[in-house]
C-alpha cells in the first residue's frame, strides 16, 4: 500500500513538473544541472523527450536530495555511479549501491539518446521492464572504439521489439571519436548528458578504488538546478539544443 501511494505521489509530482518542463521550453529556458565534486564541476541538460525521469531528477536536486551522497561506484574507462540515499554518512569499506526511495520509474528508452561520453543515465537492477531506480544514476566515461571492437560492442544493441538496432552513422562516428558504451544502449534509459567537464569524469574514474569499485577516498556530491536561457546556455558552454 504504501509503494502504492508513493507511486502515485510520484506521478503526480512529475505530472506537474513535466507540465513546468514544457512551459520553460515555450519561453525558450530550460534547467542546467550543476553537480558539484572535489575534481571540479559538471554541468548538465536534461532532454524532454525523457520527462518522467527529467522531472524526477530536478524534484529530487530542488529537495537537495543528492547534497552529501557519494560517487559509490567508479570503473575506468566505463563509468562512475552515485545517488544512493544509503551513501549518506556511509562507513569506510561499507557496501553500498541497494539503496532506493521506494519507487521506480518506467523505462523511457530512446534510440536517439545514446550512451557516448559524458551521457547520464539512469541506473537500474535487474527486471524485464528496464524500469529505472528512483534515484541512482551513472555518468559514462567509455572510451572511443573502432573496427571490429566497435562492431562487437554495437551487435549487443536491440530495440524494443527485440530485433538488432543500427546506430545512426553520426552516433557511430561519435562512439569512435568522443567515446562512450555503445553496449548499454537499449537496456537503460539515458536522459541527460553533461556539456562541460567531461574531465571531472576522467578524474574521478580514475581514482583507487575497492574490490566493489567504492573509491578508497569518498567522492561526495552536490546537486543543484537552475533555469536559464537556451541561448544563454548554447553561447557559454557550445550545447545546441536542435
Amino acid at each position: 500500500m504504501k509503494k502504492h501511494c508513493v507511486l502515485a505521489l510520484l506521478i503526480m509530482l512529475v505530472i506537474t513538473l513535466a507540465t513546468s518542463v514544457q512551459a520553460q521550453k515555450k519561453k525558450k529556458k530550460d534547467y542546467l544541472v550543476t553537480i558539484t565534486t572535489e575534481a571540479g564541476p559538471m554541468r548538465l541538460v536534461l532532454f524532454d523527450e525523457t520527462p518522467l525521469h527529467k522531472a524526477n531528477f530536478i524534484k529530487l536536486a530542488q529537495e537537495k536530495f543528492y547534497d552529501g551522497l557519494l560517487f559509490h561506484r567508479v570503473i575506468d574507462a566505463f563509468m562512475i555511479q552515485g545517488g544512493d540515499p544509503d551513501s549518506r554518512n556511509a562507513k569506510p569499506k561499507e557496501p553500498l549501491g541497494n539503496g532506493s526511495v521506494g519507487y521506480k520509474i518506467p523505462a523511457e528508452i530512446r534510440p536517439e539518446l545514446f550512451h557516448q561520453k559524458g551521457a547520464l543515465g539512469a541506473a537500474r537492477d535487474n527486471n524485464p521492464q528496464k524500469e529505472s531506480s528512483g534515484c541512482q544514476f551513472y555518468i559514462v566515461q567509455g572510451r572511443p572504439l573502432t573496427g571490429p571492437d566497435l562492431d562487437r560492442q554495437l551487435a549487443r544493441v536491440v530495440g524494443k521489439d527485440g530485433t538488432p538496432r543500427k546506430p545512426t552513422e553520426a552516433q557511430k562516428k561519435t562512439y569512435e571519436t568522443l567515446g562512450g558504451t555503445p553496449h548499454l544502449d537499449g537496456g537503460y534509459t539515458v536522459f541527460g548528458q553533461v556539456i562541460d567537464g567531461l574531465a571531472v569524469i576522467d578524474s574521478i574514474a580514475a581514482k583507487p578504488r575497492d574490490a566493489r569499485d567504492r573509491p578508497l577516498k569518498d567522492v561526495p556530491m552536490k546537486v543543484s538546478v537552475e533555469q536559464m536561457k537556451k541561448k544563454k546556455i548554447t553561447k557559454k558552454y557550445g550545447y545546441s539544443f536542435e
